[in-house]
C-alpha cells in the first residue's frame, strides 16, 4: 500500500487556482465594505459600551483579567488595548478601521490593510465583552484573517479556497443542526416564521409584511430555511453544479432576509463567501464588463504559504472540536486554557448557531424617569421599537450593539444582569457617554431622581388593525419590570 506523501500533496494544495482571481478581487471589496460598516457601527456607541464612564468599563474587564490569569493574558485575551485602553483609544481605533477599510476597498496595499483590520477588529472584540460577543464578530474576524492571504503571495490557492469553504459550510450546517439539536417546538413544528419576523431583535416593515403571509407560506419557508441549512452545504464540496446550486440558494435566502430583518452585515457576509462557491466565469455572467478584468496574480511567498498551512493546522483541529462541543453541549464546560480556546481567541475555528431557538412573544422594555414619581417620561432607544406608534426603520448593515443586546433583558437570563444594571446606574447617574447611545434623554440637565421599568408585550397589528390606526404594533402592558437597585458595582 503506498504511503501518502506530504511532498505531494502540499503543493497542490498551495498551487493557485486561477478560476479565483477575480472572485478574490471582488470578495476582497466587498469585505471592506463590511470591515467599514462594522468600524462606523462601532464608532458611533464604543465609549458608552465600554469606555471609561461607560457600562462596562473596559479597563476595569482588562484588570481583572490580568489579575485572575496574570501575564498569559496578554497572549490569551489579545487585544491592543492592553496597551491603552482610553476613550480616545477606543474611538480612534474604530475611525482607523474605517479608514483602512476605505484604503482596502481602493486598493491601497491590500496587504498591509487587511492586516491591520484584523488586529483592530480583534482587539475591539476582545474588549467589547458581552457587546461584541455575537457569532458575526467570529465570522467577520476569521474571515478577514484568510482574506490575508488573498493578498498575499499565496493568492487563491485550493488551500485558502478549502478553509473558505469550510467556514460557510460550519456556519449554514452549524446553524441549521442547532436548530435540531435544542427540541425547539418551533422548528420541529415548522411554526418558526409564525413568530419569527414579530419577535426578532430589530424588525423593519419588511418583517411586518412578511408577518402578514397566509400560514401555509410561512411553513414552507420553515421548511426551506432547514433544508438550505441542513442538506445544501454539503453540496459546497461537491462538483461545479452542485457549488452553483448551494450558491445561488443561499445567497437567495439571504437576500430574502435582508428584505424581513435587520441582521447587521452577517448576511452580506455570507452572500460574499457564497462568491467562492461560484468562480470567475460565473461571475463574469453577472458582473459589468468593466470590472470583469481578471487581476494579475503576484509573486508567490514561502512565508505567506507556510502561514497558511500552519493556519489549516489549527483551524480544522479547533473547529472540529466546535462541532463536537456543540453535538455533546459541551461548550461551556470547555476550561480556558483548552487549546481550542487558545486559538479561538484569535477569532479562528469558531463553531456558529444562528437562531437555534425562537421566540414565541416579544417583551419590550420601557424606561422612565422622573423627578417627582408622578410624572414619568421615557428613555427612547435609537431603533428598537419604543411605542407603538413607532414605525421600525430599515438599517442593514448598521450594528446598533446597545438596542440589540435588550432584546435579551426580558426573558430574564441571568447573564444579562450584570450589565443591565450597570445600564441603569448610568442612567441615574446621567452619564453623558452612555445617555448618547439614545434617541432621546428626558432630564438632559438634572438626570432622573427616579427610574422605573414597565414590561410590555407587542406584537404586529394585522392589516385591518393597521388601516384602521395606521400603527405597526399593538402593545399590551404587563407590569413593572422587576427593579434594578441602584448601586456601584
Amino acid at each position: 500500500m503506498n504511503k501518502v506523501n506530504p511532498s505531494h500533496w502540499l503543493p497542490f494544495l498551495l498551487e493557485a487556482d486561477a478560476r479565483y482571481r477575480l472572485t478574490s478581487w471582488l470578495f476582497l471589496r466587498l469585505l471592506a465594505l463590511i470591515y467599514l460598516a462594522a468600524f462606523f457601527s462601532t464608532a458611533l456607541e464604543i465609549d458608552g459600551l465600554v469606555g471609561e464612564r461607560g457600562i462596562l468599563p473596559a479597563g476595569q474587564y482588562l484588570d481583572a483579567l490580568f489579575g485572575r490569569f496574570g501575564e498569559v493574558s496578554w497572549l490569551r485575551f489579545p487585544t491592543l488595548f492592553w496597551i491603552d485602553h482610553s476613550d480616545d483609544a477606543l474611538l480612534w481605533t474604530s475611525y482607523l478601521g474605517c479608514v483602512f477599510a476605505v484604503l482596502l476597498f481602493v486598493g491601497w496595499r491590500p496587504l498591509l490593510s487587511l492586516i491591520v483590520l484584523f488586529l483592530l477588529y480583534l482587539s475591539l472584540v476582545r474588549v467589547g465583552q458581552l457587546f461584541f460577543n455575537f457569532q458575526w464578530e467570529y465570522l467577520l474576524l476569521e474571515a478577514g484573517f484568510l482574506s490575508i492571504f488573498l493578498a498575499s503571495g499565496t493568492g487563491a490557492n485550493r488551500l485558502v479556497v478549502f478553509l473558505l469553504h469550510w467556514l460557510l459550510f460550519r456556519l449554514r450546517f452549524l446553524s441549521g443542526l442547532s436548530k435540531l439539536l435544542t427540541g425547539d417546538p418551533s422548528w420541529a413544528s415548522l411554526t418558526t416564521l409564525n413568530h419569527y419576523f414579530e419577535t426578532q431583535p430589530l424588525p423593519h416593515m419588511g418583517s411586518w409584511y412578511a408577518h402578514q403571509l397566509p400560514d401555509w407560506l410561512l411553513r414552507t419557508g420553515t421548511g426551506l430555511t432547514l433544508f438550505v441549512e441542513l442538506l445544501v452545504p454539503f453540496f459546497i464540496f461537491l462538483p461545479r453544479p452542485f457549488r452553483l446550486f448551494a450558491a445561488v440558494t443561499t445567497i437567495v435566502v439571504q437576500m430574502l432576509i435582508i428584505s424581513t430583518s435587520n441582521h447587521n452585515f452577517i448576511n452580506l457576509l455570507t452572500i460574499a463567501l457564497c462568491l467562492f462557491l461560484l468562480d470567475d466565469r460565473a461571475i463574469r455572467g453577472v458582473i459589468p464588463g468593466w470590472l470583469s478584468r481578471t487581476p494579475t496574480s503576484g509573486t508567490k511567498s514561502p512565508i505567506a504559504a507556510a502561514a497558511l498551512a500552519i493556519t489549516a493546522l489549527l483551524v480544522v483541529p479547533t473547529s472540529g472540536y466546535a462541532i463536537y462541543e456543540l453535538i455533546a453541549d459541551q461548550r461551556r464546560e470547555t476550561p480556558w486554557d483548552h487549546p481550542a480556546n487558545w486559538v479561538r481567541a484569535w477569532g479562528l475555528g469558531n463553531g456558529y448557531h444562528i437562531f437555534p431557538t425562537m421566540q414565541t412573544e416579544r417583551h419590550e422594555l420601557i424606561i422612565e424617569g422622573s423627578q417627582d414619581g408622578r410624572d414619568w417620561r421615557p428613555y427612547e432607544f435609537r431603533y428598537k421599537p419604543n411605542s407603538p406608534d413607532d414605525t421600525p426603520a430599515f438599517i442593514v448593515p448598521l450594528h446598533p450593539r446597545l438596542d440589540w443586546l435588550v432584546w435579551f433583558v426580558p426573558p430574564q437570563n441571568p447573564a444579562m444582569r450584570p450589565w443591565f444594571e450597570r445600564f441603569i446606574w448610568r442612567l441615574q447617574q446621567n452619564e453623558p457617554s452612555v445617555t448618547g447611545l439614545l434617541k432621546t434623554n428626558p432630564y438632559p440637565e438634572t438626570g432622573p431622581r427616579y427610574l422605573q421599568i414597565r414590561a410590555y408585550r407587542y406584537r404586529f397589528t394585522t392589516r385591518e388593525e393597521r388601516a384602521r390606526t395606521g400603527r405597526v404594533w399593538n402593545a399590551e402592558y404587563l407590569g413593572l419590570f422587576p427593579q434594578v437597585p441602584p448601586r456601584i458595582p
